[in-house]
């Protein structure tokens, strides 16, 4: 709890209060219960003449007092835990998001966008719940429970005690709930609801593709998986686990006359003061209707408490990630070279290297192209040079500098790179390519777009670069993304350049468009570039052949179709698909297939 509240800076001070205030009120709500005593013990004791009750209507304004002094106490109890819980809430999401933005920008390739929106926006606001509403629950709770001792041993300590029964089982029953299996279920609970808003929003994201191939949920079979898990744990838990204990704490918290009543009549026959008695019993009936709502506070209480320390747990598996290293005696880049220096570099969990002590030099104002069977490492060597991740040992060297000597602010200035998959924002066009670089101004940017091959796009959209893109404006298709991501690489003017399969998802027309943006993009600028398409490659200054992570051969296009190695039978196998159409005969078979229900 303590670190909990620590988030909330210097509105801390306010969840003690309204802590301090919720106890107050609870104590006054005692008030009108014990107004009503004095009211049956006056209206008892002048029976039948009830005029000689005098006090009554005085018992009754003080009641009404009692209970608007809880209500207005409690009011303002939950006014200061509110402010301070909205304050520790906030501060939990910008520390948190702070603290993603020094990770390694890799870090997010193995975490799922609904796993972190979970983890930074739900985890605070089940947070939230707790100091705002169950903290002052607690200390009124308890206030509540102290109370309830006191005054159902005040009147009669038999008739208290009686009571008093209902209460014992009822906390064996919640302990029994929230302890053993009730904690570990808590857990599995909270990552249950993790893992269905993670594939909830990858399921949401591939929709069009559901539907295209026309399949349902079921289809889907992670979500799938992740809804039925969570609907069976909670069915065993409920089911099997809770039913007796809840049966048990709701028969005695309901049924507490089962207890109270037959001890009444025991004790009846032998009181000595018989109106007193039952002035006594009219205030227990009445009173131990707080009983249930006392013990359904706690419980309440305990639930948030668990769910609370489970998100604080995730909160600070996010926190103690290890940010990005900064060096504190930064080095600055001479030239625009890049260096791989026996580079090595495994993947967190895996137990084979990705990249196996790599390495090739890339002179500045040169392209270099990385090809390769998939799962070579392509990938990974592009993301080591703008720090994605660290290589685990050796060196890349940017300008003659490790990269990890570099400020990062620095280095990120310094290369720009453009991906197989890049997103636009919900934004204009002119805004989505000057995230580059915010201060450019419109004829930079339409410069950019010009050279990105781009002039097309702002011609059919009807508000030229100021067309808002996504919802409610303007859609591209995945070729003009790319081109209008080539764009912002364009218009960042970095001297070095990575390009990982940017042609990977473009149709001929859009492949070509490209490519001339490429030519644009490279010109004085250091390449590194990654494709499956060989022929993207045929003009590299070099060429890196990378299988399982390691160098297989290097070298230029000619010289390698020379040696007749992996890049050869690549080259080959490439040749091969690019010639190869459905002739007339296997068309006409497939037809004939088809209509006869057969497989083709």
């Amino acid at each position: 709890m303590g670190e909990l509240l620590a988030y909330a800076g210097n509105r801390k001070f306010l969840t003690y209060l309204g802590m301090g205030l919720s106890t107050v009120s609870q104590l006054l709500s005692f008030g009108p219960y014990v107004c009503i005593w004095f009211v049956a013990r006056d209206l008892i004791a002048a029976a039948p003449n009830w005029s000689e009750a005098t006090d009554i209507a005085v018992y009754g304004w003080w009641a009404v007092g009692f209970a608007l002094a809880s209500i207005v106490v409690y009011f303002a109890g939950l006014m200061c835990t509110h402010l301070a819980a909205f304050r520790c809430a906030s501060n939990i999401r910008k520390a948190t998001s702070e603290h993603l933005l020094k990770l390694p920008l890799g870090y997010f390739d193995t975490h799922a966008t609904g796993e972190l929106r979970r983890i930074v926006d739900g985890c605070a606001a089940s947070t939230e719940t707790l100091l705002a509403h169950m903290l002052p629950d607690i200390s009124g709770a308890a206030a509540m429970v102290a109370g309830l001792l006191v005054l159902l041993f005040a009147f009669d300590w038999r008739l208290g005690a009686a009571c008093l029964i209902s209460v014992v089982i009822s906390f064996g029953a919640m302990a029994t709930m929230m302890s053993g299996k009730g904690g570990e279920f808590m857990k599995a609970y909270m990552g249950a609801l993790v893992r269905m808003n993670k594939t909830g929003t990858e399921y949401v994201r591939g929709i069009p593709v559901v539907k295209v191939f026309q399949q349902t949920v079921h289809s889907f079979k992670a979500f799938h998986d992740a809804i039925v898990d969570y609907a069976r744990m909670a069915q065993d838990y409920a089911g099997t686990f809770c039913r007796a204990p809840q049966v048990a704490n709701l028969t005695a918290l309901n049924g507490l006359v089962a207890f109270f009543l037959p001890v009444a009549l025991l004790l009846a026959p032998g009181e000595s003061d018989f109106a007193r008695f039952v002035a006594n019993f009219a205030f227990y009936s009445i009173f131990s209707a707080v009983v249930p709502t006392a013990m359904t506070k706690l419980m309440f209480v305990g639930e948030a408490s668990q769910m609370s320390a489970d998100s604080l747990d995730r909160i600070r598996s996010v926190m103690e990630i290890e940010p990005l290293a900064v060096s504190t005696a930064p080095k600055h880049p001479s030239g625009n070279s890049v260096r791989f220096d026996d580079v090595s570099f495994t993947y967190e969990g895996a137990e084979v290297p990705a990249v196996d002590h790599v390495s090739f030099d890339v002179p500045a104002g040169t392209t270099l192209a990385l090809v390769g069977p998939s799962g070579g490492g392509k990938s990974t060597c592009a993301s080591l040079i703008p720090r994605f991740w660290d290589a685990t040992s050796g060196r890349v060297l940017v300008g003659g500098v490790d990269v990890r000597d570099i400020n990062p602010h620095e280095l990120m200035d310094h290369v720009a790179f453009v991906f197989q998959t890049n997103k636009l924002f919900h934004q204009t066009l002119a805004d989505n390519v000057r995230a580059a670089r915010p201060d450019a101004t419109d004829a930079e940017v339409r410069e950019a777009l010009a050279a990105a091959q781009c002039d097309d796009i702002v011609a059919k959209l009807p508000q030229g670069i100021d067309t808002m893109l996504g919802a409610g404006g303007a859609y591209l298709s995945g070729g003009e993304v790319q081109r209008v991501a080539l764009a912002r690489a364009i218009l960042k003017d970095a001297p070095i350049v990575v390009l990982d399969e940017a042609t990977a998802f473009a149709d001929p027309e859009n492949e070509a468009l490209i490519q001339r943006a490429f030519s644009r993009l490279a010109e004085g600028r250091t390449v590194i570039m990654i494709a499956h398409r060989l022929s993207t490659v045929v003009g590299a200054d070099k060429v890196v052949v990378l299988d399982q992570g390691r160098v297989a051969e290097s070298g230029v296009h000619k010289a390698l179709l020379a040696k007749g190695g992996l890049y050869a039978r690549m080259w080959a196998d490439y040749e091969q698909a690019a010639s190869w159409k459905i002739s007339a005969a296997v068309a006409d078979a497939a037809a004939v297939a088809a209509a006869k229900g057969g497989e083709a």
